[in-house]
C-alpha cells in the first residue's frame, strides 16, 4: 500500500542515517556504535521509525534478526538516499580537486583494475590527496537495472553492450586492447610453428575461463566470435571467477588461457608461462567509461573523467628484448569524449 506523501519539514532526517545503519547491520547496538549515538538514543529512534512505517523492521530470530520485508524494501532505497543527501550537503561554489574530500565511486571488471588501476590511484592521489575512491569489482554480470546504478555511481568501466546503450547515459572511450594467448613455458605447444598458435591449437588444448557461464558460450561471451571459427566449442577445464587469476591455472599445464594483453603483460617476465599472440582475429577490446547524464555539468565529475581518461591512456612498459617471441606491447589509444544517448 502506498503511503501519503510525507513533508520533509515534518522529518527529524537523523532517522534517515539511523535507519541505513540499522539496515545494514541488522543489529541496534552496532548501528548505534556506527553512528556514535548511547544504546537508548539508538532504541528510541527505532520505535520512532516502528511507528511510523507500522512495521517491525527487525525481528528477531534463533540466530539473532532479520530484516522484514518491508525493511528489505527499505534497505534497497535508503543506500541511494543518503548517497545523494551527502553529495548535496558537501556541494562547493568551485570544484578544486587539492582540497576535496569527495569520493568517486567507479564500478570496474578486476581486469581494468590491472590494466590501468594503479595509474588512477597515482593520478588521482596527486591532484587531490583528500578525494576518495571507492572501486567496486564486477563479479559476473553488469547490474541488470544499469540506469539506477549510475544514478548512485560515478561511472562504470565495461566494454560497450546492449544494456549500456540507454536513454539518459553517456560514454567515453577509454582505451583499446586485444586478445592474446598465455601457455606454460613447456606446453609443447610452444615448440612448433615458431612458437605460434593456430586455431587447431585452440581447438584441442583445455582452456582456463574466467567469468564462464555454466552451459556455453553466449552471443555476448567476449570471445564468442573466436569460438564460432572452431570446429567444436572448447573443452573449458577450469571456471574462475577472476581475469587476473587466469594464469596460476595455466602454468605447469597443457592448459591455454585466451586474455586481454594488458594484463598477460603483467605475467610476461615470468619464466614458467609464455604469451602468444592469438589465432583467429578476435575482435578488438574497447573498454568504455559510462555515466549519468545527471553527472554532465558537475565540475568535479567532469574533472574525474578527465583523469580517469589520462590514466587509462599512459603508454605501457616495453616488452623485454630477451623474449623476443612474445607479443608486441604497444601503446593504447584513446578516443575523445563521446556521449550517446
Amino acid at each position: 500500500m502506498t503511503r501519503a506523501p510525507v513533508s520533509l519539514a515534518n522529518l527529524d532526517l537523523n532517522l534517515l542515517v539511523f535507519l541505513r545503519e540499522l539496515l545494514r547491520e541488522r543489529n541496534v547496538t552496532r548501528a548505534a556504535q556506527r553512528i556514535g549515538v548511547t544504546q537508548s538514543a539508538a532504541s528510541a529512534a527505532l520505535s520512532r521509525l516502528r511507528r511510523h512505517f507500522g512495521d517491525e523492521l527487525l525481528v528477531r530470530n534463533r540466530g539473532g534478526y532479520l530484516l522484514s520485508p518491508l525493511a528489505v524494501q527499505l534497505a534497497d532505497q535508503v543506500e541511494p538516499v543518503c548517497t545523494s543527501m551527502e553529495r548535496l550537503f558537501s556541494t562547493s561554489p568551485e570544484f578544486r580537486p587539492e582540497e576535496s574530500d569527495r569520493e568517486f565511486t567507479l564500478l570496474v571488471p578486476d581486469y581494468v583494475l590491472a590494466a590501468f588501476g594503479e595509474r588512477l590511484s597515482r593520478e588521482l592521489y596527486a591532484a587531490a590527496p583528500r578525494a576518495r575512491l571507492h572501486v567496486q569489482v564486477v563479479k559476473q554480470a553488469l547490474p541488470a537495472d544499469i540506469v539506477d546504478t549510475l544514478r548512485v555511481l560515478d561511472g562504470i568501466v565495461s566494454a560497450p553492450g546492449i544494456a549500456l546503450r540507454a536513454p539518459g547515459i553517456r560514454s567515453m572511450e577509454l582505451f583499446r586492447d586485444r586478445w592474446v594467448c598465455v601457455v606454460a613455458a613447456d606446453n609443447p605447444v610452444v615448440d612448433g610453428a615458431g612458437g605460434s598458435l593456430a586455431l587447431a591449437d585452440l581447438q584441442r588444448l583445455p582452456w582456463v575461463v574466467p567469468h564462464h557461464p555454466d552451459g556455453g558460450y553466449p552471443a555476448t561471451f567476449p570471445l564468442a566470435p573466436l569460438i564460432a571459427r572452431l570446429n567444436d566449442p572448447p573443452r573449458v577445464a577450469v571456471r574462475v571467477d577472476s581475469y587476473q587469476a587466469t594464469p596460476y591455472f595455466v602454468a605447469g599445464t597443457d592448459r591455454v588461457a585466451v586474455m586481454q594483453r594488458r594484463l598477460a603483460a603483467l605475467f610476461a617476465d615470468r619464466p614458467d608461462l609464455r604469451v602468444l599472440e592469438c589465432p583467429g582475429e578476435p575482435p578488438p577490446i574497447v573498454e568504455t567509461l559510462w555515466w549519468h547524464e545527471k553527472h554532465d555539468e558537475d565540475d568535479a565529475h567532469r574533472w574525474f573523467r578527465e583523469v580517469t581518461a589520462r590514466a587509462a591512456r599512459e603508454p605501457e612498459p616495453v616488452a623485454r628484448a630477451s623474449r623476443p617471441d612474445h607479443f608486441t606491447l604497444e601503446s593504447p589509444s584513446a578516443a575523445p569524449e563521446r556521449r550517446s544517448s
